[in-house]
């Protein structure tokens, strides 16, 4: 059972679980993980973008676009794809397109521009935060928020880690999830500093002073 760091910003009361944030979780694509497939897999490279990236409404859309027509075309493997046709995976404009098992925005292995997110690499180019540049759900994972409304309008906010029902139906079929077991949990530094860019944006640089200063 995971315990609770809770700070109260008036508005939003927010709730941390502290052993996820003092764990040394780090993402290790490339570095075995097995994907989200049916079957466990660390030679396809796909990590968590066998999936279409799940977008936020409208605008995150319109920012995704943005961001694909800047992406030079030496880093991204599909780009001759996204101009012909859509990134979008339909006209809801409410995912990613996938194209042979994976995010278009994913470069497949070998690539000469380079491997993984076109939209990582293309911040990276213009050295910028991939933050600004990815679909949210791409760069808050493996950090998940639960949203409920209270009866006194203050909404409560959970900050945690993803797990396997989070990813719905697909969740059941999934041979591997790498917020559990070991695999993952081989970083050099807590979650609270490996991933305290994400948490800066999700939460707010206020809350998140207070919450380092809590913590550590």
């Amino acid at each position: 059972m995971s315990s609770y760091e809770e700070i109260d910003a008036g508005q939003t009361v927010w709730r941390f679980d502290r052993d996820f944030l003092a764990s040394n979780w780090t993402c290790i694509w490339g570095k075995g993980c097995k994907g989200i497939n049916a079957t466990a897999d660390e030679t396809l490279g796909h990590g968590c973008c066998s999936l279409g990236a799940e977008l936020d409404g409208i605008d995150e859309a319109r920012n995704l676009s943005a961001a694909a027509a800047m992406i030079p075309a030496h880093l991204f493997q599909f780009h001759a794809e996204a101009n012909e046709g859509t990134v979008f995976a339909d006209e809801k404009y409410s995912a990613t397109r996938v194209i042979d098992g994976a995010c278009i925005f994913y470069n497949r292995n070998g690539f000469a521009g380079g491997e993984g997110c076109a939209l990582h690499l293309a911040a990276e180019y213009f050295a910028e935060s991939p933050i600004d540049w990815k679909p949210s759900v791409c760069w808050q994972l493996p950090i998940k928020v639960d949203w409920e409304m209270r009866e006194d309008n203050v909404e409560v906010a959970t900050v945690r880690r993803w797990s396997r029902a989070d990813w719905g139906d697909h969740g059941t079929k999934m041979a591997w999830c790498c917020t559990e077991g070991a695999d993952a949990y081989v970083g050099g530094s807590s979650v609270l500093d490996s991933l305290g860019d994400e948490l800066s944006e999700i939460v707010g640089t206020e809350v998140f002073v207070q919450l380092r200063n809590r913590l550590k």
